[in-house]
């Protein structure tokens, strides 16, 4: 990536050759720009929000800035690039959603997120950092900053506008005003779960800012919920567990089974373990932020239960549901399940029996299929 300080080396992480998406867009490199053709003065505390790969974080790692993030691989993309940058580690200071923000925050730049919620969530968190000195500069693809984003930055620190669009960026640019007093974040969010979807029919599921659905059960896993397998006292993982429904309606099953809720996102494994502590669920739990089932022991797992993504930051991709399969196949011992939750457009049929050698129908409708493989 070019930018007014010199060129950078940058990854996705984790680093695949075949990867041909690049670690950084237009609205990193406009706002790069935009600080340094307004000779923005990069001084006292600089708050990096949303950064995806760490291409910011990066970018200005002279002027030791702290990164906040939901995403665990961006975390990890962020080390790596400032290492291939030849950046030394603690330049910058990696902090996650849920960590407490900076006391005083003079320099603030958000990576507009796809989701509103998350967005509002981190504003108010970081509001009360901000001062009339603070810069404020947001950054985005146009397809992704509406008036409800500008709204937002409004309502929550000051007046806002945007700039013109360059090669269908934008920027959003805020003049803070001291607030005598802001409304409390309505996150997390928690409602009882409808009727008809197993054992966690009419009970509550709690969700912080930016998990998938949060503010309903979305209708795939209310189908895998109403077709989950026997679990019979095995060691079980929720990957990519979101809220943690599926994982805690299998405790709730099984009090015998030991479930591992996965997931790369901050906010969703802080929203499965809530989940799963308002139901009481008896039996063991583990709580785990980290790429898929990447150091979990391989052959330690009898099921895997996923309902894998297929976009990344807007790519339609099923490179994310190749890595679960194929990090699920490593962790399960022989014998071991895979179930997996998916449309039916997308033929994960035939991944299944690429990798596994199998693959069985196990329900469907005719929007979703249930799958099963076994590890032989």
């Amino acid at each position: 990536m070019t930018t007014p300080w010199g060129e950078l080396a940058l990854s996705r992480f984790p680093e695949d050759p075949r990867d041909r998406l690049r670690a950084w867009d237009a609205s990193d490199e406009y706002l790069l720009r935009h600080l340094a053709d307004e000779k923005v003065p990069l001084s006292g505390t600089v708050v990096v929000v949303g950064d995806r790969w760490g291409a910011l974080a990066t970018a200005l790692a002279a002027h030791r800035p702290t990164q906040i993030t939901d995403s665990y691989l961006t975390q990890e993309a962020t080390r790596a690039n400032l290492a291939r940058n030849g950046v030394e580690p603690g330049a910058v200071d990696l902090l996650t959603t849920r960590d407490t923000p900076p006391a005083r925050v003079d320099v603030l730049l958000v990576r507009v997120p796809k989701s509103l919620a998350l967005l509002e969530d981190q504003l108010l968190r970081l509001a009360p950092a901000v001062h009339a000195d603070t810069v404020v500069v947001g950054t985005g693809m146009v397809k992704d900053i509406h008036t409800s984003t500008l709204r937002l930055f409004e309502r929550i620190l000051g007046p806002t506008r945007t700039s013109l669009a360059e090669r269908k960026a934008r920027l959003v640019l805020c003049a803070p005003e001291p607030a005598p007093e802001r409304a409390d974040s309505p996150w997390p969010y928690s409602y009882d779960l409808p009727d008809g979807v197993g054992q966690v029919s009419g009970r509550p599921v709690v969700n912080h800012a930016g998990v998938f659905c949060a503010d309903r059960l979305d209708i795939g896993t209310r189908f895998f919920l109403r077709h989950l397998p026997d679990t019979k006292g095995t060691r079980v993982v929720d990957l990519g567990c979101g809220n943690g429904v599926v994982g805690t309606a299998v405790a709730l099953a099984d009090p015998g089974a030991e479930v591992l809720f996965v997931d790369e996102s901050f906010q969703a494994v802080a929203s499965a373990e809530a989940t799963y502590r308002a139901n009481g669920a008896p039996g063991h739990a583990e709580f785990r932020v980290g790429d898929g089932l990447a150091g979990v022991p391989a052959g330690s797992v009898d099921l895997v239960l996923v309902n894998p993504p297929f976009h990344s930051h807007q790519a339609t991709t099923d490179a994310t549901a190749w890595r679960m399969f194929t990090g699920a196949k490593r962790a399960l011992r022989p014998g071991g399940e895979l179930w997996v939750i998916g449309n039916r457009h997308l033929g994960y049929h035939l991944k299944l029996r690429r990798l596994f050698g199998n693959s069985r129908l196990v329900a469907s409708d005719p929007k979703f299929v249930v799958l099963s493989a076994v590890k032989r």
